[in-house]
């Protein structure tokens, strides 16, 4: 029963994907309206018969993490999510599991009951890789064939979204319409693929008094209309993720997205004589308090604001603790996840709002850690908040201590224009944690 109990709790706390902190000078776009295009496909469970709709994924990807003990990585980067399924679904049944996903432990220092191992399917594995890349290359060809299909038909016939003209013969003739009578262009005719959808979506949006670019709505049409005009909104907004699928160039390599394959034709320039880069200056970057919304630009700002608004002095933890750099990391994301699972982070006790949270921690929890074993594990390396730059701020050493000759020399240095991701791969952390497994095990023997 109280394991029961511990895994219902955990399916209310567990976050699938990564958070993210919003973005500096960002507005507050309002929640975008989607065209749902319901699949026939189905999602299988990889291990017993489950199975769901496509638009129902997050719901078998929460059951194999609280069924199953099982996360695939880089989720959103495999093209065909069903065929993925099926394919690994047939080799589970051949082979354990263990033969093909990294085994995380976790509280392995921890009581017997407490102790459990979850496994991550990703591309470090060749097999994974290989299938990843044979599923993104059927995709685009299944694109390219679509996109040609458009470009032939002679019998498309759709009205303007912004007067009653009617264009006939090629998609081209209301794209050209639209950029030279409307001053909208959503690019060239030949860099896009499932036209009508595109055009669907858009219509869509206004249809329900929504601006395409800032995505804000209106009261009526009119001032919709006028709002376009005067703040030169007749554009879509590049940064909503929801056109990506419109836009062959966004199918043409495995992970990349237009803007990262755009950049690599930037290497090709040849160095101008004039190296001045005196003129640049770069967006600082912003760490977020573990406690509230405010953000400093350097360490010692948000070391001093946690000190003086909340009480909680990191450094002298560091300090009694003799906390190393990676120690540091694995106690931030630890503090980072309870906090946002509405949990204090010192007596484990759960409540229903932050707020009600926020109020126990300051009556005298803020500097109370539970055991190191609670937090110092391997499941906390991975960042609760995937662009979290309070983690820059960390150190390892202290200014005013002696150099120490370094203890960490088994950790690989990796440059920052390495080439070969296959060397990445075979030092990363999830690989130093399989080198420990058997570690691990002895340990829980």
């Amino acid at each position: 029963m109280a394991a029961c109990e511990r895994t219902a709790d955990y399916g209310r706390d567990s976050i699938l994907e990564p958070l993210s902190f919003p973005e500096l000078g960002a507005g507050s776009p309002s929640t975008p309206i989607v065209v749902q295009h319901p699949s026939d496909e189905l999602l299988v469970c990889l291990f017993c018969s489950e199975s769901v709709p496509l638009l129902q994924k997050d719901t078998l990807l929460r059951h194999l993490l609280l069924e199953h003990k099982l996360v695939i990585a880089d989720i959103k980067l495999i093209a065909s999510l069903p065929r993925y399924l099926v394919y690994w679904k047939g080799r589970f049944l051949e082979q354990p599991v263990t033969d093909f996903c990294s085994v995380i432990k976790t509280n392995s220092t921890g009581p017997v009951e407490k102790r459990e191992d979850y496994f991550l399917l990703c591309d470090v594995l060749p097999e994974d890789r290989i299938l990843r890349e044979r599923l993104q290359q059927k995709r685009l060809e299944e694109v390219l064939e679509q996109q040609q299909k458009e470009r032939d038909d002679c019998y498309f016939h759709r009205l303007c979204l912004f007067c009653s003209e009617e264009c006939t013969g090629n998609r081209a003739c209301l794209l050209n319409h639209m950029a030279r009578e409307h001053s909208f262009s959503i690019g060239l005719p030949d860099n896009i693929v499932y036209c009508n959808e595109f055009l669907d979506t858009l219509q869509y949006k206004l249809d329900n008094l929504q601006c395409l670019y800032c995505e804000k709505i209106f009261r009526d049409k009119s001032t919709l209309k006028d709002h376009m005009r005067k703040k030169a909104h007749r554009r879509i907004n590049a940064n909503n993720h929801e056109y990506d699928r419109f836009y062959v160039i966004n199918y043409l390599e495995l992970g990349k997205t237009w803007e990262e394959v755009q950049s690599e034709d930037d290497r090709e320039l040849v160095d101008v004589e004039d190296d001045d880069w005196s003129d640049w200056h770069a967006h600082p970057v912003s760490a977020v308090c573990l406690f509230c919304d405010h953000q400093s630009e350097t360490m010692d700002q948000i070391y001093i604001h946690m000190k003086d608004s909340h009480g909680f002095d990191l450094h002298n933890l560091k300090m009694e603790l003799n906390l190393n750099f990676y120690q540091q990391v694995k106690l931030v994301n630890f503090i980072r996840r309870q906090i946002h699972q509405s949990r204090c982070y010192g007596c484990q006790k759960k409540f229903d709002s932050r707020a009600d949270m926020m109020d126990h921690i300051s009556e005298g929890h803020v500097m109370k850690l539970p055991e190191m074993s609670t937090w110092d594990q391997p499941q906390y390396y991975f960042p609760t908040y995937e662009n979290d730059a309070f983690l820059c701020t960390l150190s390892d050493s202290n200014d005013d201590e002696d150099n120490e000759p370094c203890h960490n020399e088994d950790i690989p240095v990796i440059a920052e224009d390495i080439s070969d991701l296959r060397v990445l791969k075979q030092n990363s952390v999830l690989n130093q944690l399989l080198k420990n497994r058997g570690c691990f095990r002895k340990d829980d023997a």
